[in-house]
């Protein structure tokens, strides 16, 4: 028993590390992508936001602070409050799902997206990642009895949101797809790799809502030139 309890208390330190950690490096690619045009607006002197962006800007940032939040928590062991704040999360997802739509709806609608791309085409990004967001987010609330795989649901819903931070890095638009969902991608394999090397396997979550998020990201990018989904954003833009 002495020996499980060494293990246990071993593999809870480390993860209280790995994840706080991780909060904190999701907390700062959102920082440094979102900058400009919202965190230090004004300092960039950047255009104005429309309160519906305002809005959007305030939950999203909501959501980092009580990943982070909820993260410290189990790791000082106050899991009642972890539960109680977990219904404001559910909440507050269902909140960022409709304001990502509906951001998504008014940059078609105003063609504010980035020069030179159809905004048609770019609609695919925020809409997949609202898709694969609240997918995950549900997954997690829906197994939050067992928590091993509840909080690697919440780690992944909250990486399939940062390709829209890591794309408005400075420099980055102008690589390409490939370049913001690979920097994307390296927190999924940080995650992977940290399984790995605590618990010498995978879970299933990872393995399941880190497929969900790799492979979005091809079928997103063959979805945004189809004629269907072009008909879709001029339906949109009405």
């Amino acid at each position: 028993m002495a020996v499980a309890e060494a293990i246990k208390k071993f593999v809870w330190e480390h993860d209280r590390r790995f994840y706080t950690g991780m909060a904190i490096a999701m907390a700062v690619t959102v920082f440094a992508g979102f900058a400009p045009t919202y965190f230090l607006k004004n300092h960039f002197g950047t255009p104005p936001l429309s309160p519906l962006l305002h809005a959007h800007g305030l939950a999203f940032t909501g959501w980092l602070v009580l990943f982070f939040t909820q993260t410290v928590l189990i790791a000082t062991r106050r899991t009642a409050v972890h539960r109680k704040l977990g219904i404001a999360g559910a909440i507050l997802a269902v909140i960022m799902v409709i304001l990502g739509v509906s951001a998504a709806i008014m940059s078609i609608r105003t063609n504010h997206t980035p020069p030179g791309l159809d905004p048609r085409s770019f609609l695919v990004l925020p809409f997949f990642d609202i898709a694969v967001f609240a997918t995950l987010v549900a997954a997690g609330i829906a197994l939050r009895a067992r928590p091993e795989t509840h909080k690697r649901l919440m780690l992944l819903a909250t990486i399939a949101m940062l390709d829209a931070a890591i794309a408005r890095m400075p420099g980055m638009l102008a690589l390409g797809p490939l370049a913001f969902f690979g920097l994307q991608d390296l927190f999924v394999v940080a995650a992977v790799a940290y399984d790995v090397v605590s618990r010498r396997s995978v879970n299933a979550a990872y393995v399941w809502g880190g497929l969900l998020i790799l492979l979005s990201q091809p079928i997103r990018l063959s979805v945004s030139q189809t004629p269907l989904w072009l008909a879709f954003g001029d339906w949109l833009k009405g």
